[in-house]
């Protein structure tokens, strides 16, 4: 308990300093009523009763709050406002070579399209959370959320409209909760699916994605390309504002449902994959010990495998001298799918039917 109340004013540092310089702004208290009455009257079927949305959610929004898949209860603000934690909207990319400024183990996402490769460094999505990108004919979004340890990337269409997300600087059972610029919908980062707005209930394609040692993706990919520092921000990038906070016994800083599920520890690392309707989890400490899984599931050869050599980006000071926890793939009939490996507290909220694997 002494340790996860001393996070309490770390964690709480580190929600300011990353929406430092985004494009919220901050509000006297009179300002707000002001708002607060203004979105009452003028933002669609705010005016729902208990059923609505506390009124200090919809402030600065246009989102039809009318159509929700959440109740509004389970939606908390995470201290920065809407565009806080800005995404980035105009990537920039280094030749793999030309890169001298990642450590060895750093984790870095790969995402690879039509035999194209791009790595996103999490020493940047610590701070951004969201890249917008479009490579190979595919635009994607690239997201990160160091609560849950979820790095999760999408394909941005829905019914041939390209939508570019940001954050709303809220958080559901401690994940992000994103929106798209185009109809201001609610997003829930886990499981990508729209929980507020004209795109209630809308799934965003997952793209396989995985992360890898700096030194694995160099040696790897050397030709290919890496998001740089060049974001537009000044962020202290390679540093990990949650120093700590990844201890497997500790609870999530914020309230999550499901935190009686004691199945593993709040914080236990997993694989977590959807294979079809089933939802699996399989903990970081039993594939250290086994080092590859096999199960036959729903007809489905699934095959996870793990390897030592990549830093925890949410132990240490720095995210390069961040203990080893090592790196998993999952692949489905011999090819790479979709998975993450977040914290088990993020599965046991959101898939409470999960099966856990060993």
């Amino acid at each position: 308990m002494r340790r996860s109340l001393a996070l309490v004013p770390v964690l709480a540092a580190a929600a300011i300093a990353a929406g430092c310089g985004g494009d919220g702004s901050s509000s006297t208290e009179g300002d707000l009523d002001e708002k607060i009455a203004k979105i009452n009257e003028e933002v669609p079927n705010v005016g729902l009763g208990e059923a609505g949305p506390p009124p200090a959610l919809t402030v600065n929004w246009a989102t039809d709050f009318s159509k929700r898949s959440v109740d509004f209860s389970e939606i908390q603000s995470g201290g920065p406002p809407k565009d806080g934690i800005p995404a980035i909207d105009e990537p920039t990319f280094q030749a793999a070579v030309d890169v001298d400024w990642l450590d060895d183990p750093e984790p870095v996402i790969v995402i690879t399209i039509d035999g194209i490769t791009r790595g996103y460094p999490i020493q940047i999505l610590m701070w951004h959370e969201i890249v917008n990108d479009s490579f190979a004919g595919t635009p994607v979004a690239v997201t990160f959320c160091p609560l849950c340890n979820t790095a999760i990337a999408f394909d941005r269409r829905v019914d041939g409209t390209v939508l570019d997300f940001g954050t709303t600087g809220n958080l559901r059972n401690s994940d992000l909760v994103m929106y798209d610029r185009q109809t201001e919908s609610w997003w829930q980062q886990f499981g990508g699916e729209g929980i507020v707005g004209h795109y209630t209930g809308t799934k965003l394609d997952r793209l396989p994605a995985r992360i890898v040692s700096w030194k694995e993706f160099r040696e790897t990919f050397p030709e290919s390309e890496v998001l740089s520092r060049d974001t537009g921000y000044s962020r202290a990038y390679g540093s990990n504002p949650y120093v700590g906070y990844d201890d497997a016994t500790t609870p999530p800083f914020f309230p999550v449902t499901g935190n009686d599920d004691d199945r593993l520890e709040p914080k236990e690392r997993v694989v977590f994959a959807e294979i079809g309707a089933k939802a699996i989890a399989v903990p970081f400490s039993a594939l250290v010990e086994k080092k590859r899984l096999e199960r036959e599931i729903d007809g489905k050869k699934v095959v996870v495998t793990w390897r030592p050599g990549v830093a925890s980006a949410l132990d240490d000071g720095s995210i390069g001298g961040g203990r080893d926890v090592g790196a998993a793939e999952l692949t489905v009939d011999g090819e790479l799918a979709p998975f993450e490996e977040p914290f088990w507290f993020a599965v046991a909220a959101f898939r409470p039917d999960v099966v856990i694997l060993r």
